[in-house]
């Protein structure tokens, strides 16, 4: 017998008998049709796009950023900005994405993304119009920088895993590839973009964001659907705030140990850097033992159990790495010494760098789509293992290249770095993505991510220090030396000799003439002649004088990249053949660091409890139906094949 509640009159027989129209679904709730996977593909990678552009967008144009708000670049006081200004973003960007990733998880992936859009809209108005000049102006700009990053943060957290939801198997890879190609080409597309908007107004790399974040914004709201359910559990307070402290506190261990201290070149020997280095590991380790420890993780450690992520994710981390220094030092050797050797001014220098680097993004965007489309059809690991070869062999061959290289050979080599990264990252991303349960998709974008924002700021501490380093030993004399041959005084050479060499380096880097600028500021150039007046100004004495060590460096740091890229092509090639292609593995097994959690636990006990409920029902009703037919002359044996057959 059907028992009928008060509520249960069908569709159209609501309480009280009156017959009404049903309420229309909305727009939010209908179902996502065949296009929308093409419609979450275009808007997250416009998403990515704008974010990691405006990653790299102000380091080509600090030198207008600097003399708009009226601050010189090359003052020892001033180097924190200019650092703070291009690692501020990077910082955030690596501590909160794995955050934001989680949270996606739990409240929607769309929620907290189109959350991001708005967020990142807001920051990119306000940092357009700075109101204030000198330290105060670089303090606001830094400080919106910061909450930009969030934005973005929330945007690269989870578009991956809202493309994963989006596509089938067979398609993900392609659709992944873009994503992540477009991210990857947005580091240097922001290069060029600034150099570009910088010569119009320094204003203007910050103008650039604001149409298309709003536009971002009002489109992601309006099209895009949760296609996943959101995963219950709490928040991991303790977790998120060692996560956050310690890798903060190492990576700003890192960024100030890039700086003088004393008379030493760099920081390394600053008791504050140690501490900070130190605590910062402390923290993280903490932090894994926490993470172990909760019934709802921020960061699923046991993940890394899945060998196919653990091994992408120490590839991206390497090669994040290798790419941060190859960028870094490309835009060095471009703008401080190439370019000035061939004729280009050094205020022209940032525009044409980013020019010159354009293989570099043509390799990403040719490489990043195909392999990515291959990839689902043929796996990932042959694709992003021989793209690390490829990157690897291109380090090699820049190495090899003199100072004042022939250009097309420097073209080529660019140009196969890129297809060698583009090979790598689109499957690479792919395996890492597919080879999660559904649920945890989210927490693992965010993990990626993390993983690859952090492999950027460690490569400016590691091959900022190294090329410092090697600055250090030869420069001070070779500096001092030349300008007393043109005929500088021995106490103003001596003093432009002991300018910190990573004031130098800095100085190559924004495309400035620092001979120039020092002699300038004490009143050298009065007292010289026009023609070494002409000769310490130009174009080729400062990049002459910095060709021998820098050189010496850059093997340093192409020789570590090259290494970095060959062990990241062996932890690709560990990590196992292709996995069954399922869009929904079981969700009664997810992976986590110590079995289920409570949540899934209370899961468990309440699906036994109804098994056994209705099985003792059943039991029930088979001996009531038993005493029932008793008289009528049934037997065990006429019951018993009635029992077993299926309804």
């Amino acid at each position: 017998m059907t028992v009928r509640t008060p509520d249960d009159r069908g569709p159209d027989r609501p309480r009280g008998g009156r017959t009404s129209t049903p309420r229309p679904a909305r727009r939010k709730d209908l179902p996502a049709g065949p296009g929308y996977k093409w419609v979450a593909l275009s808007n997250t990678t416009l998403g990515v796009l704008i974010a990691t552009m405006d990653a790299s967008i102000v380091i080509i144009s600090l030198p207008a950023i600097f003399r708009g708000i009226g601050l010189d670049p090359l003052a020892p006081g001033n180097i924190g900005y200019l650092l703070w200004m291009i690692l501020g973003y990077l910082l955030v960007s690596a501590v909160l994405v794995v955050v934001l990733g989680r949270l996606g998880d739990m409240y929607g992936r769309v929620k907290i993304y189109n959350l991001g859009f708005l967020v990142f809209a807001c920051a990119s108005v306000a940092l357009s119009l700075d109101p204030f000049r000198a330290a105060a102006g670089a303090m606001w700009l830094i400080l919106w920088r910061v909450v930009q990053a969030f934005g973005g943060s929330m945007l690269t957290a989870n578009s991956a895993a809202i493309l994963t939801d989006a596509f089938p198997t067979r398609q993900r890879g392609m659709a992944l590839g873009i994503n992540q190609i477009t991210a990857l080409a947005g580091q240097f597309l922001g290069l060029l973009a600034g150099g570009l908007l910088a010569a119009v107004d320094w204003r203007a790399v910050f103008w650039v964001s604001v149409p298309v974040s709003i536009t971002g914004t009002v489109w992601s709201y309006l099209s895009l659907r949760e296609t996943s359910a959101g995963r219950p559990g709490r928040v991991d307070w303790l977790g998120n705030i060692t996560f956050a402290a310690g890798a903060g506190t190492l990576l700003v261990g890192i960024t100030y140990g890039i700086q003088p201290y004393g008379s030493h070149a760099t920081g390394w020997g600053n008791p504050w850097v140690l501490a900070g280095l130190t605590g910062g590991v402390v923290l993280l380790l903490l932090f894994c033992y926490v993470e172990s420890r909760v019934a709802d993780p921020m960061f699923t450690l046991a993940l890394f159990r899945i060998r196919a992520f653990a091994a992408g994710n120490l590839a991206a981390l390497l090669t994040a790495i290798a790419r941060g220094g190859l960028q870094f030092m490309l835009i060095i050797w471009l703008q401080g010494i190439w370019l000035p050797l061939h004729g280009y001014a050094f205020e022209d220098t940032p525009l044409w760098a980013g020019i010159f680097m354009l293989p570099l993004t043509l390799g990403f965007l040719i490489a990043g789509p195909l392999s990515g489309y291959l990839s689902d059809r043929f796996g990932a690991r042959a694709f992003s293992t021989a793209g690390l070869i490829v990157v690897a062999v291109s380090f090699l061959g820049l190495l090899a290249l003199p100072v004042d290289f022939d250009y097309g050979t420097f073209a080529a080599l660019l140009l196969l770095n890129g297809l060698g990264q583009g090979m790598f990252s689109s499957p690479n991303t792919s395996s890492i993505m597919g080879s999660v349960p559904p649920e945890y998709r989210g927490v693992a974008s965010g993990m990626r991510s993390t993983f690859q924002n952090s492999g950027t700021a460690l490569s400016i501490g590691v091959f900022f220090s190294l090329m410092v380093s090697g600055l250090a030993s030869s420069l001070p004399a070779s500096l001092s030396g030349g300008l007393r041959a043109h005929g500088v005084p021995a106490g103003t050479a001596e003093h432009a000799a002991s300018l910190p060499p990573v004031s130098t380096l800095f100085a190559t880097f924004l495309g400035n003439n620092p001979i120039e600028h020092l002699l300038a500021s004490g009143g050298a150039l009065t007292h010289l002649s026009p023609a070494q007046h002409a000769a310490l100004t130009g174009h080729t004495f400062f990049p002459r004088l910095v060709s021998g060590p820098f050189h010496h460096g850059l093997t340093i740091v192409f020789g570590v990249a090259a290494g970095m890229a060959l062990v990241s092509a062996l932890a690709s090639a560990l990590r196992g053949g292709r996995r069954p292609t399922e869009d929904t593995p079981p969700r009664d097994r997810p992976p986590t660091a110590t079995g289920p959690s409570r949540t899934e636990q209370t899961e468990r006990a309440k699906r036994t409890e109804r098994t056994e409920r209705t099985e003792r029902t059943e039991r029930t009703e088979r001996t009531g139906r038993a005493g029932r037919t008793g008289p009528t002359g049934r037997t065990a044996q006429t019951e018993q094949p009635r029992r077993n057959t299926p309804s």
